[in-house]
């Protein structure tokens, strides 16, 4: 699952203590396990070494740079939704020609970036797109690889926010609408079919739904492959991971089990999928975010305060909704623990931020060990839609993120100061 364990009381990340990394760099504090990222990248690439495949990382994720420097390392593909994107892959190392360029509302500018760098493909997602790509690469006198996404009105049956493959969804293009489409694109003279693309949702923990996506698309995907020269069909992103092992196996606990049970695994993933993918002779892509960077993440932060209402037993701590927005956003679970194991009886506990907003919480009435002013703990499964989603509400500086491997570790991104928030900023002259 990742490289966080317990080792005599203390918390460690690979053969680093946290608490030295805080104590060097302060709290909150993001903290990265290099060797959990490499292990879930190639986990997933092995499992599906039976296939031509290319694995694009969903830079979204989480997006600092030396976290896609890794995956580069590795020979990882990207899958972006921008032109700042773009750049973070470009300025990390990574290859243009393995980025596919997603989203709903590609700008010109954007478009016209993507073109320029020469990426592998864009996933298209509705008509008016079409046209301003073939426009714009006729503007330039290029040829634009595309791609349809293809909305196969499958529920994946996860949370309403991050489902995206039925007909409520503002994603991609019907399903029963994509062979015209298909012949439409083969008259316009600047652009060249590459695939076929399709995504259902995030945070997935059962095979099913992808394979009921793919049983459903395969007979599409064939036909287009009869009248069209296809090289790719990409099965989308969405391999969950585990946010609380209890649950996963009813008694898992993660410092002691590097697997959790009865979950989605890279293993039962490709059992199931590369059967059915093979017999196309296609190049399948694959988009993950989540699967490799979220358990290889945990944000740290400090007890200010411990406060009890006789009805509630509140700890307040320095991290904050802007830092780790997913509880509030999603009613996310992120596991919590104590830099140092602690003895005592456990207490109900609502860890909360110092916003002033009620929905600043990132957990209600959970059993945790008593601790007290100074001591720090530990959200887990922090690694993916944590930093890449924090904010400067409340004017509050994002926090530092460290890197480590091994008993090494790097600063890859600075603590920011709170005079940089508003050092663009200018008063009006009247």
């Amino acid at each position: 699952m990742h490289h966080f364990r317990y080792a005599k009381g203390q918390l460690y990340c690979e053969d680093v203590p946290v608490s030295e990394l805080v104590s060097q760099h302060g709290s909150p504090l993001y903290i990265y396990s290099s060797k959990t990222l490499v292990d879930h990248y190639s986990r997933l690439d092995h499992a599906l070494s039976d296939l031509d495949h290319l694995i694009c990382y969903a830079v979204k994720a989480n997006s600092n740079l030396g976290i896609l420097n890794t995956l580069a390392k590795q020979g990882s593909g990207y899958d972006t939704v921008s032109e700042g994107e773009l750049m973070r892959v470009q300025s990390a190392g990574g290859r243009m020609d393995q980025c596919v360029f997603a989203g709903v509302g590609k700008t010109e500018q954007e478009i016209e970036f993507a073109l320029r760098k020469g990426i592998y493909s864009f996933n298209v997602e509705s008509i008016p797109e079409l046209e301003r790509i073939d426009r714009i690469a006729g503007r330039l006198k290029k040829i634009a690889p595309i791609s349809v996404r293809v909305n196969p009105n499958v529920d994946a049956k996860t949370h309403a926010k991050i489902t995206t493959g039925t007909y409520e969804n503002k994603f991609g293009i019907a399903f029963e609408e994509v062979e015209a489409l298909y012949a439409r694109i083969a008259r316009m003279k600047h652009l060249e079919i590459k695939g076929v693309q399709m995504h259902i949702g995030s945070q997935l923990t059962q095979v099913k739904p992808f394979v009921d996506a793919v049983r459903k698309m395969l007979p599409l995907i064939k036909r287009l492959q009869a009248s069209h020269d296809l090289k790719f069909f990409s099965i989308g992103g969405g391999l969950g991971i585990v946010y609380d092992p209890a649950l996963a196996s009813g008694t898992a606990k993660w410092w002691k089990s590097s697997e959790a049970k009865g979950i989605l695994t890279p293993e039962t993933y490709a059992q199931k999928l590369v059967p059915l993918l093979k017999p196309l002779g296609l190049r399948i892509l694959l988009e993950p975010g989540r699967f490799i960077a979220g358990n290889a993440g945990i944000l740290v932060t400090r007890v200010e305060y411990v406060k009890n209402t006789g009805q509630k037993h509140f700890v307040i701590v320095d991290a904050a909704m802007n830092d780790l927005i997913r509880p509030s956003f999603y009613e996310a679970f992120h596991e919590i623990v104590p830099l140092k194991r602690k003895r005592g009886k456990s207490i109900a506990t609502d860890v909360v931020g110092p916003i002033c907003e009620s929905g600043d919480t990132f957990c209600k009435n959970r059993l945790l060990p008593p601790v007290k002013e100074g001591d720090h703990l530990a959200l887990l499964s922090a690694g993916a839609y944590a930093f890449t989603m924090a904010s400067n509400y409340n004017t509050r500086p994002m926090p530092a993120e460290v890197l480590v491997q091994g008993a090494e570790h790097v600063v890859i991104r600075k603590r920011q100061q709170t005079r940089s928030l508003f050092r663009g900023e200018s008063l009006p002259e009247w």
